[in-house]
């Protein structure tokens, strides 16, 4: 019979991170789920290895780097072929609290206007901090935050609330919606992605909203973060490439004209303190990377495919 729920992980030589979360949802006593694993091209062999121990696992893997957006669009074509209900994208360096799965399952059952859940989301180095709480939107700033972002949880974390857009941290889906609203924009890569899907499922028509009755831990920054501190710190350049390009992207295809005047003073001041602070610090790799962001965001857009 087939499974209703598919769980979508996306592994970039990242077997220790992977591992721990495979593990975590074997442990967590949820039901009717298959995990999808999807090998970016790991050049470490940590794909064949997560099967080898996990072979119940579905392994589906890519020949290049396809990034987060690719990646999980792999995924979910796979999941929407082969019938499952549900698709729930999970960043391979998390860890899901016992009991995560069936509070997203049952809400969706029970409410059929809404397209998207998104769990709630400590970080696992402190587990009593919030990553995310709910996430808001303010078209006045064209500004994307999470609600208690590294503060403990308030009373707006104890219930359902309706969001503006939902985290690729943790990604709880209708499959059928998919249908309507398209994938993942490849072009984007990584880095609001998420927010823009969240949109096009709002414009659908869907609700998206906040389950705290799921938990997750996320590590956060596994990917592109290093264990060691270099000239340009810890945190790769390509990641503020594809945040600030893709925000103008984002900022681009979605800020009515008569929002544009806030938008633009606040992202010009955004943009200009980064590139302060990193040509002071001596940062010229993220610097540099900031600068390619601004012209290519100026001059490309999102792309479905």
């Amino acid at each position: 019979m087939q499974k209703e729920t598919a769980i979508i992980l996306v592994n970039w030589n990242g077997f220790f991170h992977s591992n721990n979360c495979i593990a975590s949802i074997y442990n967590s006593g949820a039901v009717n789920f298959d995990i999808i694993l999807v090998d970016n091209a790991s050049a470490d062999g940590s794909g064949n290895q997560l099967k080898k121990k996990y072979p119940e696992i579905i392994l589906l893997q890519s020949a290049t780097n396809l990034g987060f957006s690719g990646g999980n669009n792999l995924a979910l074509k796979y999941a929407i072929e082969q019938g499952y209900t549900y698709s729930f994208l999970l960043n391979n360096d998390t860890f899901v609290h016992a009991g995560f799965l069936s509070p997203l399952v049952h809400y969706m059952q029970h409410h059929p206007a809404t397209g998207a859940l998104q769990p709630k989301i400590f970080f696992h180095r402190h587990p009593t901090i919030l990553w995310n709480g709910g996430s808001l939107y303010n078209p006045w700033l064209g500004y994307t935050r999470s609600h208690r972002f590294m503060r403990r949880e308030g009373k707006r974390q104890q219930r359902v609330q309706q969001v503006h857009w939902i985290t690729g941290c943790a990604f709880f889906i209708r499959n059928q919606i998919l249908a309507q609203t398209g994938l993942f924009a490849t072009n984007m890569f990584m880095y609001f992605e998420d927010t823009d899907l969240s949109f096009r499922i709002r414009k659908q028509g869907y609700q998206l909203a906040f389950q705290p009755l799921s938990i997750i831990y996320h590590v956060a920054g596994a990917s592109n973060t290093s264990k060691e501190k270099t000239a340009e710190g810890y945190s790769n350049p390509a990641k503020y490439y594809y945040n600030f390009r893709n925000r103008i992207w984002f900022l681009k295809k979605y800020t009515p004209f008569y929002f544009l005047p806030g938008v633009l003073l606040y992202n010009l001041l955004y943009f200009a303190a980064y590139l302060a602070y990193f040509f002071i610090r001596g940062r010229m790799l993220k610097f540099k990377a900031v600068c390619r962001a601004i012209r290519d965001g100026l001059q490309g857009s999102i792309k479905y495919t």
